[in-house]
Parts: structure tokens; C-alpha cells; sequence
């Protein structure tokens, strides 16, 4: 490789790191320094590999649909050959052989229609119609598996967060009570022992801390890693000030009737009854006749005729326009064994739309049961917040006048403790649980 073909390569090579950096820093511009949910959810409807893979299934479906209707208009085809002929042929009149060759061309236009096919094109048609609509319902359908999988590691995120601000709280009240304690050491008002266990309380107190740190810090590389962000950036959400949602719920047969009328796997399975038995209408016009307009124009020509070539093409030149019927009469049972068969993917069809209303009552009873219990269990840690968060206050300022022992106040503010991280827990797990049961109504998620 000579000098000059190095420095274009070094050229080339930099203006290609230029364009990656400035293609990065304009992606990395685009995106939001902090996430809300619904950011979230756009996003990855947007990028979602699945969801754009279903995407392009509805575009090969239209496809499909443009196909079929074409398929009900006439076909035309045009033909043109051109021959040369070169042979010995004998000479008539001086005997022997003679080399002879000869040209010929022929040009023809034909078409042909069908008329009638048992309606096989009209239903191939009305199933590639529902077809989009199906491939359509997939994609709403994927769209809102991504959603729930997203709600989730966004409350996990947001749970994370919670939990460090009241370690955080935890973590400065410990260290307050060793440097107060190492004063009263120092001024024989505690033993030795006492000032240990505070220490002590407080290394668990930073411990449990970094630990949340770690936990959120690993919640907020699920969420970016559900959403499939392309490089390794800062990544953030937003805090709502509320998770309160609906105070109202829909009863269980509220939701059950709503979720049956509005999600896409109750529709998606109507769809696939009705196109099955488009497919029986198509499997059963085996059984009738096709008729078929067909047409064409011919014309030719030959250079061992003395006449022109124009006049030739206007000699030559014939129509022909006709119909024929095909009439199946004994098809060795392909007929029969297609209906019988495309009557079976009708009752598979059926069979699966029972199960998958079946399967939607279970998933709405079992998210009702679930809204219930979370209630029921977030009232709880309130009122068990309540009275820890009191007793521990009780000893805290007892233990500060040497009214309570050291193994009690440790004993009530590990309670506290205990009580405080059911609290956070049950708060998120009804805020996700209610969130899920009004989305099987068709209630969008948000916070």
C-alpha cells in the first residue's frame, strides 16, 4: 500500500469516527435527562423489537390484501419471438445443397378473467381484511405486555428510591445517637457496652443503606434494559408526588364484562372464528365450477413470403375471445379432505376463544383478589406504622433520660424498622395491583 493510499484510509477512517460521534451525541440529545412512566411506555412502543416485528407482519398482511383484490382483475400478458433459421436445404434446379436461412417473428396480446369461482376471490379477500385487523390486535396485544412489564419496573424503581430516602433518615438518626452516646461515655452516663451497640446500630444502618443504593441502582438497569436504550448513559425517572389511583374499582363482574369487551385477545380470537370459517367458504367452492373469459390478439411474420412486413402483420392479425368452464367432477376426495379439515380449524378456533375467555376471567378474578388483599395489607401496615413509629418515638426520648435500657430500644426500633419496609412494600404492590386491574378494563396506566 503506497503513502497516498494510507493518508485516504486515515481520512476516511477519521470522518467515519466523526459522523459515529456526532450520530451518538444526537441520539444522546434526543433522549430525556429524566423518564416519566408514560415516556417510558411511548419509547418502547416505539422501539420495542417485538412490537416492530409484529409491525412488519401487519404490512405483509396488507400486502396480502392488495394481492387478493388484484387477483379478482383481468391478467394480461404479451408475447413477442423472434426465429432465425439457418439449414441445407436441396436446390430444385441445379441439384445438390444450398445453404438457406430464414426469419420469422410473431407478436400476440392475451387476457384472461375469471368470472366465477364459487366466490373463492371475495372470501380470500374478506380473510386477508381480518388478517390486518389481527395483525393489528397482536400488535395492541404485545404493546400491552410491555406496558404491565414496564409499570412494574418502574414502581420497583420508585420503591427502591423510597426505601433509601427512609434509611437515609434511619442512617442520620443512628450516627446523631453515636455521637450523643459517645458524649455520655465520656461522661460515664453509659456503659461501655451501650456506646457498642449504638455503633453497631448505626454500621447496620449504613449497610442496609448501600444496599438499597445497590437495589435501585439494579431496579433502574431493568426498566433501561426493558426499554432497550442503546448506550450505557445516565438514566433517571421521575418521581410522582402521588401513587394514589382510582378510589372507585369496578366490581368483578364490571370488570370481567368490560375486559371481555375491550381486550385484544378476546377480539383477536372472534377474528380468528370468523376467518376460519372464511376458510371453510373457501375450502367448500372446490366444489364449483370456474369460469374464465379468456382473449387474445396474434399477429406474425416470414421472410420466405415475398408480401412486406406491414401487410404481412395486417394478414396475419386475428382475434379470439373465449369462455371456458372447469367443472370439478372427481377430485380423489382433495375437496372433501379440505372442508372436513377447514370445519376442524373452525372448531379449533372456537375451542381456543373458550379458552382464552376462561383464561381472562381467571387473570381479572385474580387480580381483584389481589387489589383486595393489597388493600388489606397496606391498612394494616399503616396502622402497624402507627404504633411502632410511636413506641420507638416513646423510647427513644426515655433512653435519652436513662428512663429505658438500651436492649429495648433496639428491640422497638427494630420493629420500627420491620414496620416501616412492610409499609413501602405494601404501598407499591397495591399501587401495581390496582394499576393491573384497571387495565384488564381497558383504563390506561398511569401515575
Amino acid at each position: 500500500m503506497d503513502i497516498n493510499s494510507r493518508v485516504h484510509m486515515l481520512i476516511g477512517s477519521f470522518l467515519l469516527l466523526i459522523q459515529f460521534g456526532l450520530s451518538q451525541d444526537s441520539l444522546k440529545n434526543a433522549l430525556p435527562s429524566k423518564w416519566d412512566l408514560q415516556t417510558c411506555i411511548d419509547y418502547a412502543k416505539k422501539n420495542n423489537i417485538q412490537i416492530n416485528s409484529l409491525v412488519l407482519t401487519e404490512k405483509t398482511a396488507e400486502q396480502e390484501l392488495l394481492l387478493s383484490k388484484a387477483a379478482k382483475l383481468p391478467g394480461v400478458s404479451g408475447n413477442v419471438s423472434q426465429i432465425l433459421i439457418h439449414s441445407n436445404n436441396t436446390n430444385p434446379i441445379v441439384g445438390g445443397f444450398q445453404t438457406q436461412a430464414s426469419f420469422s417473428s410473431s407478436y400476440g396480446l392475451n387476457s384472461s378473467w375469471i368470472v366465477y369461482n364459487g366466490g373463492y376471490l371475495n372470501d380470500v379477500v374478506k380473510q386477508n381484511k381480518l388478517n390486518i385487523q389481527s395483525a393489528n390486535l397482536n400488535i395492541v396485544q404485545e404493546q400491552n405486555g410491555i406496558i404491565l412489564q414496564i409499570t412494574q419496573a418502574y414502581l420497583n424503581v420508585l420503591l427502591a428510591k423510597e426505601n433509601i430516602v427512609y434509611l437515609q433518615d434511619l442512617l442520620k438518626t443512628s450516627q446523631a445517637q453515636v455521637d450523643q452516646g459517645q458524649q455520655e461515655y465520656k461522661a460515664g452516663s453509659i456503659a461501655k457496652v451501650n456506646l457498642l451497640e449504638l455503633q453497631a446500630q448505626s454500621a447496620t444502618d449504613k449497610y442496609n443503606l448501600v444496599t438499597a443504593i445497590s437495589t435501585e441502582r439494579q431496579n433502574r438497569l431493568t426498566l433501561k434494559q426493558l426499554l432497550l436504550l442503546p448506550y450505557a448513559d445516565s438514566f433517571d425517572i421521575v418521581v410522582p408526588d402521588t401513587l394514589m389511583a382510582s378510589a372507585l374499582l369496578p366490581t368483578l363482574d364490571q370488570a370481567e364484562t368490560q375486559a371481555m369487551e375491550t381486550r385484544p385477545e378476546i377480539k383477536n380470537g372472534e377474528l380468528a372464528v370468523r376467518i376460519s370459517q372464511l376458510s371453510l367458504a373457501e375450502a367448500r367452492s372446490g366444489y364449483y365450477p370456474v369460469a374464465t373469459v379468456g382473449a387474445g390478439l396474434e399477429s406474425g411474420y416470414s421472410n420466405n413470403i415475398s408480401t412486406d412486413y406491414l401487410k404481412q402483420i395486417d394478414n396475419n392479425f386475428y382475434q379470439e375471445i373465449g369462455l371456458s368452464l372447469a367443472i370439478p367432477i372427481f377430485t380423489k376426495r382433495v375437496n372433501k379432505t379440505n372442508v372436513e379439515n377447514a370445519k376442524i380449524e373452525v372448531a379449533q378456533s372456537e375451542l381456543n376463544l373458550k379458552g382464552t375467555k376462561t383464561t381472562l376471567e381467571q387473570s381479572v378474578e385474580q387480580a381483584y383478589i389481589s387489589v383486595v388483599n393489597a388493600q388489606s395489607q397496606y391498612d394494616a401496615s399503616i396502622e402497624e406504622l402507627n404504633s411502632t413509629k410511636e413506641s420507638y418515638r416513646i423510647l427513644a426520648e426515655e433512653l435519652k433520660v436513662g428512663a429505658a435500657n438500651m436492649v429495648d430500644y433496639l428491640t422497638q426500633r427494630n420493629l420500627y424498622i420491620q414496620a416501616l419496609q412492610n409499609y413501602i412494600q405494601a404501598k407499591y404492590s397495591v399501587a401495581l395491583d390496582i394499576r393491573i386491574y384497571e387495565f384488564y378494563t381497558g383504563t390506561p396506566v398511569k401515575l
